[in-house]
């Protein structure tokens, strides 16, 4: 007679699964389990064998998946579903597009868990051949109107740039659902078309579909790209109709939409509404006060973070060193820069920059150099930072230099690399050279000079006292002149003393810019000088009917790692007393030696 299968072995199986289901603390555990699988002689199980690989790429470990598989004489469907789906889920997408290669050598016919990971893989490699290839293979077995499949279809075409093809597989979508909206919209953002990821979350809303977290944090970031707070603000109505601000995703999206979007005030209250904050909620608020010139609110922010016991990540430390940057604290910023590992630094192109950056800002070129010497990876960026940071502390030679070295190690030079050349220029009076830099950048290396690089120019030209030269190269800009490029000129009819050209660009400026007080205040100072009484009272009149008051000037100085702030004339410093009398002291010393200011205007 036949012996049947021993109940023993069944049994074990059975308690093998049952461990399995339950879930593994490490990967040493999973790899006993297994042990205990080749043990018993199942090795050739593929129902647990599927088990064991889905949880290894839990683990992240690839090569002991493919060490497994490779050792399955017979392996099914699912298990070849499994190795696509987890190379593709471990960013591995050439071996998951290789493993569909042996699958289909193999004769096995994909089916819809195989498509859409297969596809994911195409679009991260931007492989349309294959991906129009396995399209075609869709049609034919069938799978043309799985919802999935086509959604997959959808983010290949829009990943490679192909979005009216993505539109035409994304309309012959008979039930659409969430995933396959937001693909559409993703696709549109990462064109640059954001007025009509907009346009379609709008059709979207029409549906009887609720958008989740996912499509509402893509479609507020092409508002932040677009800069439509209004927009911005119908989607943060809508998000609190929906119950979903409490999302710390979503709010945290929306934190950095206004923030971006340049209202502070906005992005602190929906931070301030998040009952609970991660890092990334953090590090948003805090980079959006950086990036709105706010320091010292961005470093308050900071230690009140730090008070609350929430571990910084490398990009929150980014903005926080940005923020130093502008204050010029520089022990500050170092202390910052010790709660994250010195390896996020040296191996961190982003982290790296910023470092160099406040090193460089703050005139401690030394530690600016040491960071840059030290960077594992040197990308564009990086070089920028330090060419600019040589450039601004005068040792513009060595960064003529470094221009060089990346012309020849193969890295294109982008406007920003220019801007630190130009800067250097301007500071050393190297007129010659800031010529020879600017006239390249579209004769060499095919980039078109931007409002910045003009206004480099501008300052160059001004500095070096030839203000007609300037004057006539923003009459000869391709582009309408900005406040900058203008203000540019007025430093240099400040250093010069030509008060004739300054009534003139003062005029331009107060059209451009007719909020800033300065720019009333130089003038009427101007025409008071000059003896033109009836145009002064003019300016102040005009001043007065359009409600603009005179800006405290305000500085900021570091002592022992506290940034200490002061407006004219102020008395709120605890030793405004001490600091005053030492002051008055010093002028009283300055007159001793024969100084005398300059107080009939400032020019």
């Amino acid at each position: 007679m036949q012996s049947r299968p021993t109940y023993p072995s069944m049994s074990k199986g059975l308690e093998i699964k049952k461990l399995i289901l339950q879930g593994f603390n490490s990967f040493r555990q999973l790899k006993h389990v297994h042990a205990h699988i080749l043990r018993l002689s199942l090795c050739q199980d593929n129902y647990l064998l599927n088990m064991i690989l889905r949880y290894s790429f839990d683990f992240s470990d690839t090569n002991y998946t493919r060490l497994v598989f490779h050792q399955i004489k017979q392996p099914n469907i699912f298990l070849w579903n499994t190795m696509i789906r987890g190379l593709v889920s471990n960013d591995c997408f050439d071996d998951a597009v290789e493993f569909y290669s042996l699958m289909r050598s193999e004769g096995f016919l994909p089916n819809n868990f195989t498509f859409p990971f297969v596809l994911k893989a195409c679009a991260r490699l931007l492989d349309l051949q294959l991906g129009v290839k396995i399209h075609t293979l869709v049609v034919k077995a069938g799978f043309d109107y799985d919802v999935f499949v086509k959604t997959s279809l959808v983010c290949l075409y829009a990943k490679c740039g192909f979005l009216e093809d993505a539109h035409k597989v994304f309309d012959d979508i008979p039930e659409k659902n969430v995933v396959s909206w937001t693909a559409i919209i993703s696709g549109y953002i990462g064109v640059g078309k954001s007025r009509e990821a907009i346009d379609m979350f709008r059709r979207l809303l029409e549906t009887n579909l609720v958008p989740d977290s996912f499509t509402v944090v893509r479609v507020l970031s092409a508002c932040t790209q677009l800069g439509d707070i209004n927009c911005g603000e119908w989607i943060h109505k809508w998000i609190m109709e929906m119950g979903m601000v409490r999302n710390v995703f979503v709010a945290t999206s929306l934190v950095d939409m206004y923030a971006k979007c340049g209202n502070m005030e906005k992005a602190r209250g929906v931070f301030d509404g998040i009952p609970e904050k991660d890092m990334v909620t953090w590090g948003a608020m805090i980079q959006g006060y950086a990036l709105n010139e706010l320091p010292r609110e961005a470093m308050d922010l900071f230690l009140q973070m730090q008070r609350e016991n929430v571990k910084p990540d490398c990009y929150t430390v980014v903005g926080v060193l940005s923020a130093c940057t502008r204050l010029g604290a520089l022990e500050l910023g170092e202390w910052a820069s010790r709660l994250v590992d010195r390896n996020e630094f040296l191996c961190n192109p982003v982290v790296g920059t910023a470092l160099i950056d406040l090193y460089a800002k703050c005139g401690n070129m030394a530690r600016a150099w040491e960071v840059f010497k030290g960077m594992k990876e040197k990308d564009r960026v990086v070089w920028n930072a330090i060419i600019s940071g040589l450039a601004m502390n005068g040792y513009v030679k060595i960064s003529f230099g470094l221009f060089g070295q990346v012309e020849k190690i193969g890295i294109k030079p982008d406007g920003n690399t220019f801007i630190g050349l130009l800067c250097g220029c301007t500071h050393a009076g190297l007129v010659d050279e800031g010529l020879q830099y600017f006239n390249s950048m579209d004769r060499v290396f095919s980039l078109t000079p931007t409002v910045e690089h003009y206004g480099c120019m501008v300052d160059l030209l001004g500095r070096a006292g030839l203000l007609d030269e300037a004057l006539q190269m923003i009459r000869n800009m391709p582009m309408e002149a900005n406040a900058i490029v203008w203000g540019a000129l007025l430093g240099a009819c400040r250093i010069h003393r030509d008060t004739q050209l300054a009534e003139l660009v003062l005029k331009q400026l107060i059209e451009l810019e007719p909020w800033n007080s300065g720019n009333y205040v130089l003038l009427s100072n101007i025409y008071s000088t000059n003896l033109k009484w009836d145009e002064a009272a003019k300016i102040r009149l005009s001043m007065n009917e359009k409600g603009i008051q005179k800006s405290p000037g305000c500085s900021w100085i570091e002592v022992d790692g506290v940034v200490h702030e002061f407006l004219v004339g102020d008395k709120y410093h605890p030793l405004s007393e001490k600091i005053y009398a030492k002051l008055d002291e010093l002028t009283k010393k300055m007159k001793v030696a024969g100084y005398i200011p300059t107080t009939d205007y400032v020019l």
